[in-house]
C-alpha cells in the first residue's frame, strides 16, 4: 500500500506544476522547464521514474508494463507538443485550435484516479 501512497504523492506533485486553464497553458508551463534543460523537464515527472522502478520491481508484472507505457507515451507526446509549439513554432490550425480549448478542472486528477489502481493491482 506505500507504493500506491508514494505514487498519489507524486502524482499530485505533477498535476499542481503543470496545472493551466488549457492544453497550451499546460505545455507553457512545462516549456519553462524544458528550455532550462531537457534532464530537468524529465525531472520534474517522478511518476515516470516511479514506473521504471515499479516495472522492475514487479518482475514485469502486466500491470506495471501498462502503467510504464502510458507515462512513457505521456511524457513522449509532452514533448512532441512542446518541441512542436515552442521550438519549432509549426503547428496546424486544428491542433492550435485544441490546444486553447478550456479544459475541466478535474481532468489533471484523472490520473489519481487510474494509475493508483494499476500500482494496486500490479501488487496483488
Amino acid at each position: 500500500m506505500i507504493y500506491v501512497l508514494i505514487y498519489i504523492v507524486f502524482e499530485l506533485y505533477e498535476v499542481q506544476w503543470q496545472k493551466a486553464d488549457t492544453i497550451e497553458g499546460m505545455l507553457q508551463r512545462m516549456y519553462q522547464y524544458y528550455k532550462k534543460s531537457i534532464f530537468l523537464f524529465l525531472f520534474m515527472h517522478p511518476t515516470f521514474y516511479f514506473a521504471v522502478i515499479f516495472m522492475i520491481f514487479t518482475n514485469y508484472n502486466l500491470y506495471a508494463l501498462v502503467l510504464f507505457g502510458i507515462k512513457a507515451a505521456d511524457i513522449a507526446t509532452k514533448l512532441v507538443l512542446v518541441k512542436q509549439l515552442f521550438v519549432d513554432k509549426e503547428t496546424s490550425a486544428e491542433i492550435s485550435m485544441m490546444l486553447q480549448t478550456p479544459i475541466h478542472w478535474f481532468l489533471p486528477y484523472i490520473g489519481l484516479t487510474i494509475y493508483p489502481i494499476l500500482v494496486y493491482l500490479a501488487l496483488h
